[in-house]
């Protein structure tokens, strides 16, 4: 059955990735569901968070026709031809920086499957470099105080909404590729198209957005990152079954997963992810809609199925959320292991020698040591834990970060973590090391009215 052949038709949706990076073969699973339970479906693939469109966006200064989702075309292989006989329509935010070198891509694909009727619908208008969208921007509240310098930017990229998506599957896309929106949205869009929901009416949106939420992590939901042993004990965690939403035409929501996968759905990871990231649960800001969901019950009504109810929504922002990505000047790491008796002091050691190292040659930037085994994630740049951590493992990893605005400087200063095998304490070993361009990224706050999404529908009839 088609999206929107029967308004009242309960929809699935289900959720094939979470990130970039999740599994390649996490969707398939997923689409048999969605085959074997019959009726209107859709499948989103969610895989741009802002630090992968900024990487997107680096390497398509390199590389013009590169900037989407790397692994976008190991995604679909499998499951495209079985999604375009059931009529399972795919969204995904893979397009990155580059929507339509994703659906070039696609389309290329699509031809060696012998797949010639494919439909791609492209989503642009989220990049906004070098557009009056970008006159007198204010930041978001968490860059307060930040500058824009137009003349810098590198990438601007625009939190979309729904509605394109909507449209374009309303244009007959069987493929949407978009690059900035909000992870909800590639769930919402196929509600709007199938059941209709007017763009201001707020509870069925923000039910809609609540749903979406849910399952853009995808295994979060079911068990992934929710994981504890002896305290949230997950099973089968190596064959995680990735989340499906069914949703009817009033808003209610059940959260699920392929039957006979690993991971579980229950109150708890329901609950954690339907937390996770929100700045406020009584007013999360999308592009499509205000979500409360501080009024939601959750209850478990069957093995690995719960249903939510009450999510309200109030009138959508004016502004959106745009990412703006700068030059970020370099990093050189350095890594080298020390183990064995009296570790920690030949590591502390190592360290030491590096730090003098640094300020002998006159480098300019900024150094930070880890000692991973004694403490790294909770510590500061000054190291302040590591001194006063008086843990003693006899296994233990020495990293070296300095950033600088000089390639050179961030280079030599990799390199003095290679020199430790022979200028170093004893025992030294497994140096690995690297130097990349970093880009920064301040968000700031565009008013609706500077936008202009646009969908585009390319097949390879059309010579695309």
């Amino acid at each position: 059955m088609a999206l929107g052949s029967d308004p009242r038709a309960l929809l699935r949706i289900g959720c094939g990735s979470g990130f970039s990076g999740d599994r390649l073969d996490a969707p398939g699973p997923v689409v048999d569901a969605l085959v074997a339970a019959g009726g209107p479906a859709a499948l989103m693939l969610e895989v741009l968070g802002e630090r992968t469109l900024a990487l997107a966006q680096r390497e398509r200064l390199h590389r013009p026709d590169a900037g989407y989702e790397p692994a976008l075309l190991d995604l679909l292989r499998p499951i495209l031809a079985r999604c375009l006989a059931h009529g399972i329509p795919i969204v995904t935010n893979g397009g990155a920086a580059n929507p339509r070198g994703a659906a070039a891509a696609v389309l290329g694909m699509a031809r060696e499957m012998g797949l010639p009727g494919l439909r791609v619908g492209v989503v642009e208008g989220d990049d906004i470099r070098g557009s009056d969208a970008l006159a007198d921007l204010d930041p978001w509240e968490g860059d307060a105080g930040a500058v824009l310098e137009p003349e810098r930017v590198i990438a601007a990229n625009v939190y979309l909404g729904a509605a394109p998506i909507a449209e374009a599957l309303r244009q007959g896309a069987q493929v949407v590729i978009t690059g900035r929106c909000s992870d909800p949205a590639l769930a919402l869009g196929p509600m709007l198209a199938h059941f209709g929901w007017a763009e201001d009416d707020w509870d069925r949106l923000a039910a809609g957005t609540m749903a979406g939420h849910l399952l853009e992590c995808g295994s979060q939901v079911t068990g992934g990152y929710f994981a504890d042993p002896g305290l949230k004990d997950v099973p089968g965690m190596a064959t995680l079954g990735f989340p499906i939403a069914e949703i009817d035409a009033d808003g209610g929501v059940l959260i699920t997963k392929p039957e006979g996968s690993g991971g579980c759905v229950d109150r708890r990871t329901v609950t954690e992810q339907l937390l996770y990231e929100l700045h406020d649960p009584a007013a999360y800001l999308t592009p499509d809609v205000v979500l409360d969901v501080t009024g939601v019950a959750i209850a478990q009504e069957g093995p690995d199925r719960v249903r939510l109810s009450g999510a309200r929504g109030r009138q959508r922002p004016e502004r959106l959320k745009a990412t703006v990505s700068l030059p970020g000047g370099w990093l050189g790491e350095g890594e080298i292991s020390y183990a064995g008796p009296h570790a920690r002091a030949r590591a502390e050691l190592a360290g030491r020698t590096l730090l003098e190292r640094l300020r002998l040659l006159g480098l300019e930037g900024q150094a930070r040591l880890d000692l991973i085994g004694v403490v790294s994630v909770f510590d500061g740049d000054a190291g302040a834990l590591w001194e006063a951590s008086d843990a003693a493992p006899a296994d233990l990893r020495l990293r070296l970060a300095f950033a600088s605005e000089s390639r050179a400087a961030a280079e030599r200063a990799s390199r003095e973590v290679l020199s430790l095998y022979c200028c170093g304490p004893a025992g030294g070993g497994g140096v690995r090391g690297r130097v990349t361009d970093r880009i920064r990224t301040l968000s700031f706050l565009v008013p609706r009215e500077r936008l202009s999404p646009r969908v585009t529908l390319l097949s390879l009839e059309e010579g695309a």
